[in-house]
This record gives C-alpha cells, sequence and structure tokens, in this order.
C-alpha cells in the first residue's frame, strides 16, 4: 500500500485531516497540559465548529478520492477513519450532554 495520497482530491483530505488533527491536539495541550486556556472560554466555541468543518471537508473529499479517483494511499483512508470517528462522537456526545 502506498502511504502518501497521488490525487489531488487525496491530497486534500489528507492534508485537511493533518490540519484538523493539528487544531485539536494544541487545543487540548493548551488547556490540560500548559493550563493557558480553559474549556468554558469563548475560543472553544469557536475552534470546534471550524475544526469540525474542517475534518468533514477532509472525510468528503477521501471518500470522493476513493471512489471517483481510486486513491489507495493508507493517509486518505485514514481521514475517512477519522471522519467516521468525529461524526460518531457529535452524535454520541450530544446525546449524554448535561447542560
Amino acid at each position: 500500500m502506498i502511504i502518501k495520497p497521488k490525487t489531488k482530491l487525496g491530497k486534500w483530505s489528507a492534508g485537511l485531516n493533518i490540519l484538523f488533527l493539528i487544531i485539536i491536539l494544541v487545543s487540548i495541550i493548551s488547556v490540560l497540559v500548559l493550563e493557558i486556556l480553559d474549556f468554558n472560554d469563548h475560543w472553544w466555541d469557536v475552534t470546534v465548529p471550524i475544526s469540525f468543518l474542517i475534518e468533514m471537508t477532509a472525510f468528503i473529499t477521501g471518500i470522493i478520492s476513493v471512489t471517483k479517483n481510486k486513491e489507495r494511499s493508507v493517509l486518505v483512508y485514514f481521514s475517512i477513519f477519522v471522519g467516521i470517528l468525529t461524526i460518531l462522537f457529535v452524535l454520541l456526545h450530544s446525546l449524554f450532554i448535561n447542560d
């Protein structure tokens, strides 16, 4: 199997997925490790929807790349997998919110 994508949509999918993971990682490190920010601050209300839209774009471009362009790279499949996990998290998390 190929690790890096060959098609344009595959590269977009992998790049957007990496951007999503970096945003989430930096956010969690800023809150839990460095204690610079707090999850109750307003930055979180902006960061989550933007990162969700980035991941959904990566998910959709990954699916199109696999189905239409026959992309078979590991990073594109990983992007689709993370997209599915993100959708499941949003759906399941909304069932158990106690606000």
